[in-house]
């Protein structure tokens, strides 16, 4: 019954949707959406512009993985509904490559820097609203960051390659995105992307509005 709700309440034009496996009710930005194709496909629309009634989801793998295996997606649509193989890890690529181009986006308008010493500058002049450290960077670099700008919202669901993908280098491991619009739709791709790499969400709770910090002085270290 809740799952059928949740289908029917996706013509509303309200802010929030429920879960079909947990029943919470959340921001559309915080969840996954998922349409059904004319040939009764199960599409993952993770922009949320696909025409069609929404079905929606927690953005974690746990949560996909017991949508699928109760098929809560057919009884929500009230129809037989196909589901690919590997569709979690298709979802995770999706946002993934969102995530690459919120910072391609930021890096091509000024909005973006990468490397240790220039994150510190940034963070100095008060220009960095979300900071980024590569999920197989070392330890030391995140804590430092942390320690320095403990306000800001810290992304660490990104591999280095991916990073470097990015900022068009082969790897990065430290980068800072400036307060705006790219900074904001970033941190909630990068949010979502935390739940299907078993990275907890909290660490973003506080960031869905990325604000410039006072200046804060980094501890200096080789520009990575």
């Amino acid at each position: 019954m809740a799952a059928t709700r949740q289908h029917d309440e996706d013509t509303e034009s309200g802010p929030l949707r429920r879960c079909l496996v947990s029943g919470e009710s959340r921001a559309k930005a915080e969840l996954l959406r998922f349409v059904i194709a004319p040939d009764g496909k199960l599409v993952p629309d993770v922009a949320g512009r696909l025409p069609g009634r929404g079905l929606w989801l927690t953005a974690r793998r746990d949560i996909m993985v017991a949508a699928v295996t109760k098929r809560l997606f057919a009884r929500a649509a009230r129809q037989a509904v196909i589901v690919e193989d590997g569709l979690a890890d298709r979802v995770e690529a999706l946002l993934a490559q969102r995530c690459r181009d919120h910072i391609g986006l930021a890096r091509r308008a000024g909005q973006a820097v990468m490397g240790f010493v220039k994150v510190q500058a940034a963070l100095a002049a008060g220009k960095a609203a979300v900071l980024v450290a590569a999920a197989d960077g070392a330890a030391d670099g995140r804590g430092k960051l942390k320690v320095a700008a403990p306000g800001l919202p810290l992304v660490e669901c990104l591999t280095s390659a991916e990073l470097g993908a990015a900022f068009g280098r082969e790897h990065v491991v430290h980068a800072a995105l400036a307060a705006g619009r790219l900074g904001e739709m970033f941190v909630g791709d990068a949010m979502r992307l935390a739940g299907f790499r078993q990275r907890p969400a909290e660490q973003f709770s506080d960031a869905a509005r990325p604000q410039p910090q006072e200046r804060v002085t980094v501890p200096s270290n080789d520009d990575r």
